[in-house]
């Protein structure tokens, strides 16, 4: 058997899996909607893919396996207990699945992430060599278990404990390949490495090492934050099965009246550039939402995702990345993109507007930080009032002057474009965070 490779979305923080199965063919673990990084390196190391296997059913992305089973012809395997409407191999606790000869995936059901889910531990002639865990373990921390709802939050985190447990027959030296890791919503608070081995996780692991299961479950709840309401749409569209794409769609492109069309429609205008450019003139009502590894995951946060939108993209950004993170994440309402970008807006003798990025020493009004909570407690300026990016479109604000302010600028800019749509007209963004404004002040920040 040959080696395994990790592919990295760092903006969702989800991790896919390329095993070189050693006869020269191969299997993918929890690939992306658009598995294009996957298939090349297979092709450039003359492999192919002939199992495409999933640990459980997502919440923070599309499942990429259904649609390599329709198109390149892969045996798609996933827990029974998810209930796929797509063709699949059903898989059940114990199971072996033979991927190549003298290698197989033995199937432990480890409920807890999520009801459904299982890890994988990938034996080679009879000898454990690898552990696929999903959701579940992960590196310095383990999964949440709110993300089917309350009622079940609890004894969802109970099952996580039980399903850890069953982990303990197996050796230290065990690579752990995990799913989610740094940057994604999935986790509890903790992580940050993307592979680790099951000795290290059980050294340094603080949930991982906690033998007591009401502790563990006391634990594992107060470390919850926050995730983008999306999360609660994705598992049934995985379920059901997304649409399929041979390729990325392109961007259509749309002249000023079409686009005003599409806004009295109840489109909405997201606007892709730097923070700068946005904050120097933007489409009155738009979004600014920087294109960056974080775009789609931010998006979900912010949109629905039936609400059609209208990209106002950059001289040189790449469009294909945007509708990329878009269909990523289940936002399939993609109406086009305005031809000309702002320029064609503005020589079409539209209204033009701006927000301003102020220095740590011009803050002005009352200081809104849109970090995480989690974020926030661990160092924010004194007196700001902490408001999740993800509530701010809904949240009662202070009257007067506003600053917006994160931990580099890019959310707090989309904070403040959705503070001004909303009818706010005196509102500005902090060039910087929070280090900014103590090197500023010569001042601590403020932790709780």
């Amino acid at each position: 058997m040959g080696s395994v490779r990790t592919f990295v979305d760092e903006g969702l923080g989800h991790s896919s899996y390329l095993i070189d199965l050693g006869d020269g063919t191969a299997a993918i673990i929890d690939p992306p909607r658009f598995p294009t990084e996957q298939l090349a390196a297979a092709a450039a190391r003359s492999i192919t893919p002939r199992w495409t296997v999933d640990t459980h059913s997502h919440a923070d992305y599309v499942s990429g396996s259904p649609g390599l089973a329709a198109r390149d012809g892969l045996t798609f395997a996933a827990p029974a207990a998810s209930r796929l409407a797509t063709p699949h191999v059903g898989l059940h606790e114990a199971d072996r699945v033979a991927l190549a000869p003298g290698v197989s995936l033995r199937v432990i059901a480890t409920p807890g992430h999520t009801l459904d889910h299982h890890v994988y531990v990938l034996e080679r002639d009879g000898v454990d060599v690898a552990l696929f865990s999903g959701g579940s373990l992960m590196v310095g921390t383990v999964g949440r278990t709110d993300l089917h709802g309350p009622e079940l939050t609890e004894p969802l985190a109970h099952d996580m404990f039980r399903s850890l447990r069953r982990l303990e027959s197996l050796p230290d030296g065990l690579a752990v390949y995990p799913t989610h890791g740094a940057g994604s919503f999935c986790s509890a608070s903790g992580a940050s490495n993307l592979t680790s081995t099951l000795g290290r996780e059980r050294a340094t692991n603080p949930l991982f090492r906690i033998d007591d299961e009401d502790a563990f479950v006391e634990t594992l709840l107060a470390g919850f934050g926050s995730f983008p309401s999306y999360f609660f749409r994705l598992p049934e569209l995985n379920r059901s099965g997304p649409r399929f794409y041979d390729r990325l769609p392109p961007l259509h492109r749309l002249d000023v009246e079409h686009v005003e069309r599409h806004i009295v429609d109840g489109a909405v205008v997201i606007d892709t550039r730097s923070v700068s450019d946005y904050a120097a003139a933007h489409m009155p009502g738009s979004v600014s939402n920087a294109l960056r590894p974080a775009f789609g995951g931010m998006l979900g946060w912010i949109i629905d995702l039936d609400q059609p939108i209208v990209i106002v993209a950059g001289e040189g950004q790449d469009r294909t990345e945007i509708v990329r993170q878009c269909l990523d994440i289940g936002h399939e309402a993609l109406v086009g993109e305005l031809d000309g970008g702002l320029d064609a807006w503005r020589t079409a003798g539209r209204r033009i507007t701006g927000i301003p990025l102020v220095r740590a020493d011009d803050m002005v009004g009352a200081v809104i930080d849109v970090r995480l909570r989690s974020e926030f407690g661990n160092g924010h300026v004194p007196g700001a009032l902490n408001i999740e990016l993800g509530a701010l479109a809904s949240a009662e604000v202070p009257d007067g002057p506003i600053t917006v302010m994160c931990g580099h600028g890019e959310r707090a800019m989309t904070g403040a474009s959705l503070l001004a749509a909303r009818g706010h007209r005196d509102v500005n963004v902090l060039d910087g965070g929070p280090d900014e404004w103590a090197d500023c002040h010569g001042s601590s920040l403020a932790v709780f």
